[in-house]
């Protein structure tokens, strides 16, 4: 029997604990006749009428001075104290699961130290895709390859949102309240809307597929509050959808990519389809190609059922060389300004002068793709650019700016 602890008795964290003692029996079997008790459940408020109430405390010493407690589930949320209570724990010889893609964005190079130099694992496969597998695939399955470019829809509430958009013609702030009715959206939806949460989750998956730590406040990162039903509708004429993209891709000069923001993708490429809450994560591989991981991408059971899968991987491994993630260190310089990234461009700008709107563009763009709408205003144009660096776009923007043009939206084509 192994002890473990779960910190945290949130949407997460009270699933983390229903499925260990719901599925207690296969667990068991799947560890090979180890058993998993749940000693201790860490949370500051008070719950009654549980099954297990005699297992909560407000104290984290309980847990860190308990030497049979091998193992400790992180589902708290937030950086602090989630962070001082894992490094704690590891250098107290106990490994850490975690489903806090906070954490382990902003901590997770010191956090994977930690657990090296301490013999101890950190495992975070819920981190990124609630229940769908993605950590295990990138470090096991996929480790032969040499990972050259990840993207995916990495946020269910942004995603719906803009499914809301496309399909029913809603406005964003009518499918925002739509998806806060349905548990979808917090009630402070910022971090999703904002892309925060999709910044945080590609830096993971950058940081496990290249090698070195990347901090999001290194990622350029857009959200999705300014994409409008004109937006859609010159999307969807031009053939394609608009989706929240987390990307990162190793360049040539052996830099890393790394972007969030909207992007437009052809219908029938790999990531248009993905719809609703659904997440999807494109990785590009030299020996596997292209390899699509699909599924729901947060929730209360999903959710757990990763964090679970981690700690039944690590009962495994009690005893024995623990399981091991690492990667290296942020380095100055090693993600690639994004002014200096080139990507085709759909921009809409509405002009003063109707008459000269076309000679305005490719005096300052060259030539472009038009797209045309029924009903659009006599003084507004949208059209798709060549590739064009960001550095290059800024500039160009600003010359049409100082002509008396007003440029509404700047949305990059994403070809996968």
């Amino acid at each position: 029997m192994v002890d473990i602890a779960v910190m945290g008795h949130g949407v997460v964290g009270s699933g983390v604990v229903e499925l260990l003692i719901k599925n207690h029996d296969s667990i068991e079997k799947k560890t090979g006749g180890i058993g998993i008790n749940v000693k201790y459940i860490l949370d500051l408020r008070d719950f009654t009428g549980t099954p297990y109430d005699e297992k909560f405390t407000k104290s984290f010493d309980d847990i860190l001075n308990d030497d049979s407690v091998k193992i400790v589930v992180e589902v708290m949320g937030g950086c602090h104290p989630a962070y001082e209570y894992a490094m704690a724990c590891m250098n107290r010889g106990k490994c850490v699961v975690t489903s806090n893609k906070e954490l382990v964005a902003q901590f997770g190079y010191q956090l994977l130290a930690a657990a090296r130099d301490n013999n101890v694992s950190f495992l975070f496969e819920a981190s990124v895709g609630g229940g769908i597998p993605i950590i295990r695939p990138l470090h096991q399955c996929l480790a032969a390859n040499e990972i050259s470019e990840i993207a995916g829809i990495l946020n269910g509430t942004s995603n719906y949102i803009l499914t809301k958009m496309f399909k029913e013609g809603a406005d964003f702030a009518s499918a925002l309240a739509e998806a806060q009715r349905l548990g979808y959206a917090e009630r402070n939806p910022a971090a999703d809307v904002e892309g925060m949460d999709t910044c945080r989750k590609i830096c993971i998956l950058a940081s496990l597929s290249f090698g070195k730590h990347i901090y999001p406040d290194a990622v350029e990162t857009v959200g999705i509050t300014g994409i409008t039903k004109t937006d859609v509708a010159y999307a969807e004429r031009w053939g394609g959808t608009i989706k929240l993209i987390g990307r990162a891709k190793m360049l040539e000069n052996g830099k890393v990519f790394i972007r969030t923001s909207p992007a437009v993708l052809r219908y029938g490429s790999q990531l248009a389809g993905v719809d609703d809450v659904f997440n999807g994560i494109l990785v590009r591989g030299d020996a596997i190609g292209d390899c699509v991981f699909y599924g729901k991408g947060a929730g209360k059971m999903p959710t757990a059922s990763a964090v679970v899968a981690d700690v039944i991987d690590q009962t495994k491994h009690i005893g024995r060389i623990p399981k091991r993630v690492f990667w290296g260190p942020a380095e100055d310089g090693w993600v690639e300004s994004a002014d200096r990234c080139a990507e085709k461009q759909m921009v809409r700008a509405a002009f003063s002068a109707p008459g000269m709107a076309e000679k305005q563009v490719s005096d300052t763009f060259g030539d472009v793709d038009y797209i045309h709408i029924s009903g659009r205003p006599e003084n507004e144009l949208c059209f798709v650019t060549s590739e064009i660096s960001y550095g290059k776009l800024s500039e160009l923007k600003s010359v049409l700016e100082n002509e008396a043009v007003r440029v509404e939206s700047c949305i990059p084509i994403f070809e996968c």
